[in-house]
């Protein structure tokens, strides 16, 4: 028997972006529309969002074409400051996504929100992988005030996606797992360009249809390998940063939640080895600052394991305790 779910009968979804049918330019036609999709703009915003120089750089393109492209979508998309009252009804739009546990959700103020990156970070067996495929389940159901959820894009790098997890974690929800597993959309990336590319796909996907969530399972992995030594930092942290960037880009277009999870590093700075916790995730000041929300996973007693808010704009920083099982997170038992 399936649980029922709240539903909030006032909420009424807002499309937040502008299809680029809406344009209106002379001598702009259906091919020049293409062009701009196969370079990863399905919206206008998306346009609005990009700055020129970059977009002179779309094959095909004149900057004559730019040019009033620019000029059209600022007729569409208007960017003006705002009451803050304003920008305040609008956060209380969120959807908050559930981990899977009560005690979690709660440390996040609901959960995980729309609209944002949140960064996920630990050593290996805290749950990383774990929270994601959890994810991939819950955000297919109304979120605690009856909102309604979406489907799934999920991007593996490191081989850790196991559709089987869904099954199990969609059971313990009283889910049907086949329309689970139909509503997760699955990709694996094998370099950061490919990593990045497949970016361009997600935004199409999004464009014609309702995601709530875009996981990305590691979103470094591929840049410890792709890039190696201190000569090709620069270049890296240079691709990262474009690459967090557009995944802002999608969060901010179609106001769904991203989920990004990061390895971590030994650090000796500010004191010697064996004083204290002295991890740190990789990725430096670009991912601290492309980041809006940072987890940090350790693990704790026994299959125990603990979040804390390492870094957020309205989160306290606080901790929290919860365990991995066969149904995927839960809130600890003893």
């Amino acid at each position: 028997m399936k649980m029922e779910e709240q539903v909030d009968e006032d909420y009424e979804e807002e499309i937040m972006y502008t299809t680029l049918d809406k344009l209106n330019i002379p001598g702009f036609g259906p091919a020049d529309i293409q062009r701009l999709k196969d370079a990863g703009f399905h919206t206008c915003e998306s346009i609005a969002f990009t700055a020129k120089k970059n977009l002179l750089t779309i094959k095909g393109m004149t900057e004559v074409k730019i040019e009033k492209l620019v000029e059209a979508v600022a007729r569409l998309v208007v960017n003006v400051f705002k009451p803050a009252s304003d920008v305040l009804r609008q956060r209380e739009r969120i959807v908050h996504i559930s981990t899977g546990s009560k005690m979690f959700d709660r440390l996040l103020g609901g959960g995980i929100e729309t609209g944002g990156i949140t960064e996920i970070f630990g050593e290996f067996r805290t749950g990383k992988s774990q929270i994601c495929h959890t994810l991939a389940v819950t955000c297919q159901k109304n979120d605690s005030k009856g909102r309604p959820g979406g489907k799934c894009l999920y991007i593996d790098t490191e081989g850790t996606f196991r559709p089987e997890r869904l099954t199990d974690i969609a059971k313990r929800f009283d889910l049907d797992p086949d329309e689970v597993l139909e509503n997760v959309s699955f990709a694996r990336a094998y370099n950061v360009d490919e990593q990045n590319k497949l970016l361009i796909q997600a935004a199409g996907l999004m464009s014609t249809d309702k995601y709530a969530l875009l996981i990305v399972d590691s979103s470094t992995a591929l840049y410890r390998t792709d890039y190696l030594g201190r000569g090709e930092l620069s270049a890296r942290q240079n691709h990262l940063g474009k690459f967090l960037r557009n995944l802002q880009r999608i969060a901010d277009e179609f106001n769904v939640a991203v989920v990004i999870t990061n390895q971590v590093m030994s650090s000796v700075e500010g004191g010697m080895v064996g004083m204290g916790d002295m991890k740190k995730p990789i990725g430096g000041n670009i991912m601290a600052h492309s980041s809006t929300t940072r987890l940090y996973l350790r693990k704790g007693r026994g299959e125990n394991r603990i979040v804390k808010v390492y870094d957020s704009p309205c989160l306290p920083e606080m901790e929290e305790q919860y365990t991995i099982t066969g149904g995927g997170i839960d809130d600890c038992k003893d």
